[in-house]
């Protein structure tokens, strides 16, 4: 593996250690990171009020090509659904309310978004 991608990855789990503080902080239960299945990939599991919180964590130094939600686009957010769906068949969680979140990282700070997105096949 080259340095570039040891980096990128390095940078990654800062960020996904970075919102998964951020929600402990506000009282969620993390429940599994980086859960990954065929097709489909998902940063950050949690639990907070009852609610399967299923969030994508986005890095960015600068704004400069828009904002790390922005970069959430429809292909992401097919996997990350994907994902959940095998998510709560595997867990038994099928009928446990669910939102899809997107937690952006930026030298500003750490922003939330809940209910980024609405699950789409």
């Amino acid at each position: 593996m080259d340095q570039e991608r040891v980096s990128r990855r390095a940078i990654g789990d800062a960020g996904e250690r970075e919102a998964e503080q951020y929600l402990v902080k506000l009282g969620a239960e993390m429940l599994r990171r980086n859960y990954t299945c065929r097709g489909g990939e998902i940063d950050l599991v949690a639990r907070h009020e009852g609610v399967l919180l299923f969030v994508e964590v986005k890095l960015r130094a600068t704004n400069r090509f828009g904002t790390p939600g922005e970069a959430v686009n429809w292909t992401k957010r097919r996997r990350v659904c994907k994902a959940a769906l095998h998510y709560i068949g595997h867990t038994g969680e099928m009928d446990a309310p669910m939102r899809f979140d997107v937690i952006e990282i930026t030298p500003g700070g750490v922003k939330h978004i809940p209910g980024a997105f609405d699950y789409i096949e």
